[in-house]
């Protein structure tokens, strides 16, 4: 059994993140399941710090944006919406070319939070960074 609200829409998905801090690293959605959402982003000049390796911060971009995309997913938009509240990564391996995929499932989701972790691996599936992502789920007024 599914855990979108909606039928998922990739193209739509790349539409609505176009001119923001995702289009602009190169993420992208681009695969999900019953109850997951995988996206990746490019290991090159806009993700990688001074040294040529991954900055750690576009890992938590890539992560915030899986956690938050996905639990915007599985909510009614005509009645609630989510923030983030708190994300925290631990980066495990450098990684200096290819792409990174991220695999967002969920850890919880109530009624007032959900919880999701992001699993980051390199190409080669080697695991890259763990995140985690509580997002507070508002009703809308």
């Amino acid at each position: 059994m599914t855990i979108w609200h909606t039928p998922i829409d990739l193209i739509a998905l790349k539409a609505a993140h176009a001119d923001t801090a995702i289009s602009h690293l190169g993420i992208e959605i681009t695969e999900f399941g019953d109850d997951f959402l995988i996206g990746r982003m490019p290991v090159d000049h806009r993700t990688v710090q001074p040294f040529k390796l991954l900055h750690g911060g576009a890992s938590v971009l890539l992560a915030e944006t899986l956690g938050s995309c996905a639990c915007v997913l599985t909510l009614d938009a005509s009645k609630q919406f989510c923030v983030g509240q708190e994300i925290n990564a631990n980066h495990l391996r450098a990684v200096r070319s290819g792409f990174v995929t991220g695999r967002a499932t969920p850890i919880h989701r109530g009624r007032s939070s959900q919880v999701w972790e992001i699993r980051i691996s390199d190409d080669t599936g080697k695991l890259v960074c763990i995140s985690r992502i509580t997002m507070a789920v508002l009703d809308l007024r």
